[in-house]
């Protein structure tokens, strides 16, 4: 069963220490994947914020995201915010699978997981679906296998299909990893596969902004661009392992959801510069899904991590699309 308490609405906490209460849900013994695969896990874990009472937003994000969303998306995730936690309760999860697990898992076993949470928690509606990357093509798959389940959904910087490019990075990287793991030598692996990762969900124009200066006395010694790369990969190396990140990489590219079979009303967000998730796919999403609110495109220096760090145009587009939610009153607690 899960267990949650009232949080105390109002109060204009730092931003990245916005209060949050624990909820879990008993995961079944039947319970299966799509493959088949039973999961390790006996509970699905998340956290709930914000104000009680008022309506209920979803908030997931990339495959490095999880319940600690007040934190991870602390900028947005606030008292004050684009998802206001004086307006709004929030909801975020853990993603399947554990760290130690290889499993097959797609998006819409991301959702039926979500799902046994809401249950537990006696949530029959999410008012809003926020989902930026993994979590939107999570928030897709949700609002086409639950469509009674939801009010409205937001999508930034996720398609409704992984493009061929995106899945050839990611598998070299899920080799990468594979061989590292099998060798031996797992943590060296998640640096390098990181390492490589980054170059992805950020641009040329970034690196050639930020980066520069003279070549190292020696071949294979860095250059400036592979510190930076160098640091972000020994810090993902503590947070993850290498059986989980293939298992989540590999569902990004197993993500395919018929735009056509979301009927909510839907907010689309997408970057012009984002590699990984084409422009082009994201206006093809938008345009053939049937109840269509708003769409915006924007250019970004940071390719697919814009929406961590395009706060204006990210938080413009979400509270268009929260703000409905915001105009009705909350059944604080006493």
């Amino acid at each position: 069963m899960a267990t949650t308490q009232d949080i105390t609405a109002g109060q204009d906490w730092p931003v990245d220490e916005a209060p949050g209460v624990d909820v879990r849900a008993v995961l079944p013994s039947d319970f299966r994947l799509a493959s088949g695969e039973a999961l390790a896990a006996t509970e699905v874990v998340g956290r709930i914020y914000g104000a009680a009472g008022a309506p209920l937003v979803v908030v997931a994000g990339g495959i490095s995201s999880g319940r600690d969303a007040a934190r991870w998306w602390s900028w947005t995730v606030r008292a004050g915010g684009p998802i206001d936690l004086n307006r709004v309760r929030v909801l975020a999860v853990d993603l399947a699978p554990g760290r130690a697990e290889a499993v097959t898992i797609t998006t819409t076993d991301q959702a039926r997981l979500l799902v046994l949470l809401l249950d537990a928690l006696g949530e029959p509606v999410v008012d809003a679906f926020v989902g930026a990357s993994y979590g939107g093509c999570i928030g897709q798959a949700f609002a086409a296998a639950f469509p009674g389940r939801i009010g409205e959904l937001i999508v930034i910087s996720a398609a409704h299909r992984a493009h061929p490019s995106a899945t050839a990075w990611r598998g070299v990287q899920r080799r990468l990893l594979a061989f590292a793991r099998d060798c031996g030598r797992e943590a060296e692996g998640i640096a390098l596969a990181r390492e490589l990762a980054m170059t992805t969900y950020r641009t040329a124009d970034e690196f050639d902004w930020r980066f520069g200066g003279a070549a190292p006395a020696e071949a294979g010694q860095p250059y400036p661009v592979c510190d930076y790369l160098i640091s972000r990969g020994a810090d993902y190396a503590e947070v993850t392992s290498a059986s989980r990140w293939i298992a989540l990489s590999d569902s990004l590219d197993r993500h395919a959801v018929a735009p056509e079979a979301i009927a909510c009303p839907l907010t689309v967000l997408g970057f012009t510069s984002d590699r990984l998730v084409p422009i082009e796919d994201i206006r093809d999403f938008a345009r053939r899904a049937p109840n269509l609110r708003r769409f915006e495109e924007a250019p970004s220096i940071f390719g697919h991590d814009a929406f961590l760090k395009e706060r204006e145009v990210v938080g413009r587009a979400l509270h268009a699309a929260l703000s409905p939610l915001y105009a009705r009153p909350s059944e604080l607690a006493a």
